[in-house]
């Protein structure tokens, strides 16, 4: 009998109908927009279909976790004050949906054509990085410490871009690991019964390490271009620091940063270079 990875189009019919239910099940439940549905919808299909379940499976584990920890205490007062000044909230559109997955479509594809494990590597750290990053953002707006700005070390206001706090970076470094502990667990499962016991255990601790490597750097780089480079604006209302171009119903002011670099194009940047620290740790590790 013909397995199901043995024809694209078997995987491609399999990849639309499973992530079109996801992409139902996430509008429903408000964890997508409309255009974060669709783009879901095409992400999640073109990865089943060009690539192993490592690639879909990463993505899957990103996904799930994530949408938890946004749902959890959604309600909690100290998480709803920090994300009134962010551009983006727990419901994903379709910008954020490609910057935390686009880049790893493309590995995927890159994959699918030549085959090599520095773009395993590269996947993982990609999304280590943006799964550290949303475990920060999500876990940290809950912290009872003042977060201080990774530029100056001052103290700074919950929700302020690039503040972190102690139990953000620990979430940060937990999502990092939980991408590659997932990683370790599909590669575990994907080997046949008579591989080598010592083969798969060296490649498993390889992957959490570069995920946990790559992904907190990733997070710490995403802060870091929050607090330099990334637009911020000043509300003309309440006169609050935030990354919206508008706030209070009202167009803010553009205060200081780069107009082009929002978030999604900073948590991009920030997962590309974890893609590269973690080839190049997986290539010092083979």
């Amino acid at each position: 009998m013909v397995g199901i990875w043995d024809e694209w189009w078997l995987r491609l019919l399999v990849g639309f109908l499973g992530s079109g239910a996801a992409a139902a099940l996430a509008y429903r439940e408000r964890a997508l927009t409309a255009s974060g549905a669709l783009s879901a919808l095409v992400m999640g299909t073109g990865f089943v279909t060009l690539g192993e379940p490592l690639w879909f499976g990463l993505l899957i584990a990103f996904f799930i976790s994530s949408t938890a920890w946004s749902k959890w205490k959604r309600n909690h007062r100290r998480k709803a004050e920090a994300e009134r000044k962010y551009e983006k909230t727990g419901r994903r559109d379709a910008g954020q949906v490609w910057a935390n997955g686009g880049v790893g479509l493309l590995l995927c594809a890159a994959h699918a054509i030549w085959p090599h494990e520095g773009l395993v590597y590269a996947f993982i750290g990609v999304m280590a990085a943006v799964n550290a990053d949303t475990w920060a953002t999500e876990i940290g707006a809950l912290s009872r410490t003042a977060p201080r700005s990774i530029r100056s070390g001052k103290p700074v206001a919950p929700g302020t871009s690039g503040g972190v706090t102690p139990l953000g970076s620990a979430a940060a470094l937990a999502g990092a690991v939980f991408i590659g502990a997932a990683a370790a667990l599909l590669q575990a499962l994907a080997q046949p019964a008579s591989a080598a016991a010592d083969a798969p255990a060296a490649t498993a601790a390889a992957y959490i390490a570069a995920a946990a490597a790559a992904g907190l750097a990733g997070a710490f780089a995403d802060s870091l271009l929050g607090a330099t480079g990334q637009a911020m604006f000043r509300c003309r209302v309440c006169g609050s620091e935030t990354e919206r171009a508008e706030h209070c119903g009202r167009p803010a002011r553009h205060e200081r940063g780069f107009a082009a670099l929002n978030n999604d194009r900073v948590n991009l940047l920030s997962s590309l270079l974890a893609g590269l620290l973690a080839a190049a740790i997986g290539h010092l590790l083979a």
